[in-house]
């Protein structure tokens, strides 16, 4: 795929995760008009329960397949399908927020809490929380779209990737460490534990960590064809 091509192909996967965004944005404010939860922090934050609680766990779930659909037909290798699905995903969660406050004005600020996902735990943090992943993801996407354009032979990454998937582990572990505490003690219904505080410093870490393979593929990239390149 040349240049001209993959920017075309990078700006349609764009134009879908935000038309996506939208139709989230729009079911989540009918979800918390119908439920009086506009701002999902507030006592029972997810009344949901029965048959409503088990379509929404699959749409989530169907969200997620529809962005590493078009992943996957937008890429020609493994790793430019996985770049445009982190390009799709990024954009369409970003673009979430942003169609959230122009239709109902929340949320108010970066630092208002979240229910971020479902499964398979209730996922709470700050907006900008997950955004700051958005970004990172959205950005790494990129540089692996581009790096198989310039040279489809991927460099051995392997060090970068389990840096990275250390870095997930401990954001996913700070946006359910809530739930995993209520779990722990019993709680039956996790969904309805309202978090206090974030865990700040183990957030910064793992975002850090994760964002191994980006500084790995942006050194690769401003190097010349041919130079050694970060790949130990």
């Amino acid at each position: 795929m040349k240049f001209p091509e993959a920017r075309r192909t990078w700006l349609l996967v764009v134009v879908f995760a935000i038309g996506m965004a939208w139709v989230e944005s729009a079911s989540v404010y009918y979800l918390r008009v119908m439920f009086d939860r506009l701002d999902p922090y507030q006592a029972n934050p997810m009344p949901l329960g029965g048959v409503m609680e088990q379509v929404e766990l699959v749409r989530e779930a169907a969200t997620l397949l529809m962005l590493f659909t078009i992943g996957a037909l937008a890429g020609r290798t493994w790793r430019t399908r996985l770049g445009y699905a982190t390009i799709a995903f990024g954009v369409w969660d970003i673009f979430y927020y942003v169609f959230l406050y122009v239709i109902c004005g929340w949320p108010k600020s970066l630092f208002d809490w979240d229910i971020l996902f479902l499964i398979p735990l209730p996922w709470w943090g700050p907006v900008i929380a997950p955004v700051s992943i958005a970004v990172l993801m959205i950005v790494w996407g990129t540089l692996v779209t581009l790096d198989g354009v310039r040279d489809p032979v991927p460099a051995g990454t392997s060090i970068w990737w389990r840096v990275n998937a250390l870095g997930t582990v401990l954001a996913l572990y700070v946006f359910m460490a809530d739930s995993f505490h209520a779990v722990s003690r019993g709680v039956t219904v996790p969904g309805t534990v309202l978090p206090t505080v974030f865990n700040w410093p183990l957030f910064a870490l793992a975002v850090t960590l994760m964002a191994a393979p980006v500084a790995q593929l942006a050194w690769r990239l401003m190097l010349p064809p041919g130079r050694p390149t970060l790949t130990s």
